[in-house]
């Protein structure tokens, strides 16, 4: 058979395919946690500006005893408070029940609480435990929680997704006899099986998703790498429709899907990792152990025999 006959009718025996199978299985292997995370994460996120509208802060209610301190009568208070921290910002409520808004500042740390104008009393933070929650999730999203660095390591991790994308659709095929069975999942199938079709079959019906999420968290976070910006025909940008993309907002049934499909990259690395258990690991934790029985079998039929 000729090069291509062969990749149409049985690819597994190529030498690229199989040089193309290490490079995806160690880069899965490498970004598997980092995968999961950033999957989860995005998920989550989808529909953050609505959770941020509805819970962006928490409900406080002042005192109203007395009479209503000046700016600067509270920026002692919080000085007293937080010692050590200057007041970067003070918002002044604007109606008599609300508490003002005050920033603090120290060093490189910034917070933000709200204190009565009345008392002069801390009254805690001003964005909710949900808002707070977002906030955690979109830090960890776009730069792992870890500044300029977090996002320089965010854009590697998304070329290694983009290249297990390209590689995963090249590893796909598994030949002209079979293709179909690999865009099925068989539901009632042993264990090693149904994962193996998990992997296979999202990893066919939502390729483009993926490659389109590495493609576009390589822009977000090395935009320089794209150079002058693509328009569409008619004018406009290509990268905000990008972002559109990237994030699933065009209408609730986008963010549905997105928000669902979203998960398809973690499951993709949790499906892989069992692969590799299944097949080498789990084969070369067995091995040892039945060497060791074949040993003690061994023993037994001499000890009979003596």
């Amino acid at each position: 058979m000729t090069a291509w006959q062969q990749w149409v009718r049985l690819p597994q025996n190529l030498w690229i395919r199989k040089a193309l199978f290490q490079v995806h299985l160690w880069a899965g292997l490498g970004i598997g946690l980092y995968v999961v995370a950033i999957s989860i994460s995005g998920s989550a996120l989808v529909y953050r500006r609505e959770l941020v509208r509805k819970f962006s802060r928490n409900r406080v209610v002042v005192s109203q005893l007395g009479q209503r301190m000046n700016v600067e009568e509270l920026t002692e208070h919080a000085r007293r408070a937080y010692p050590g921290y200057e007041v970067d910002y003070v918002r002044e409520a604007q109606t008599a029940d609300e508490p003002d808004d005050l920033v603090l500042e120290r060093a490189h740390t910034r917070i933000e609480r709200l204190f009565d104008p009345y008392t002069g009393s801390d009254l805690g933070n001003p964005h909710s435990l949900t808002w707070r929650a977002l906030d955690w999730l979109a830090g960890l999203h776009d730069d792992l929680l870890a500044g300029r660095t977090g996002r320089q390591v965010n854009g590697i991790g998304a070329c290694l997704v983009t290249l297990l994308s390209l590689t995963g659709a090249i590893l796909w095929w598994p030949g002209i006899k079979n293709w179909r069975r690999s865009t099925k999942v068989k539901w009632d199938a042993n264990f090693p099986r149904l994962n193996w079709d998990l992997h296979s079959a999202i990893g066919f019906w939502c390729w483009l998703f993926v490659l389109m999420w590495g493609i576009s968290g390589v822009y977000f976070c090395f935009p320089v790498l794209f150079g002058p910006r693509i328009h569409l025909i008619g004018g406009g940008s290509f990268f905000p429709l990008l972002t559109q993309l990237h994030l699933g907002r065009f209408d609730w049934f986008t963010e549905a899907v997105w928000t669902i499909v979203g998960l398809v990259p973690g499951v993709s690395a949790v499906t892989g990792a069992f692969m590799w258990w299944n097949r080498v690991l789990r084969k070369k934790f067995r091995r040892p152990y039945e060497l060791a029985e074949g040993a003690a079998a061994s023993n037994s039929v001499l000890i009979v025999r003596e």
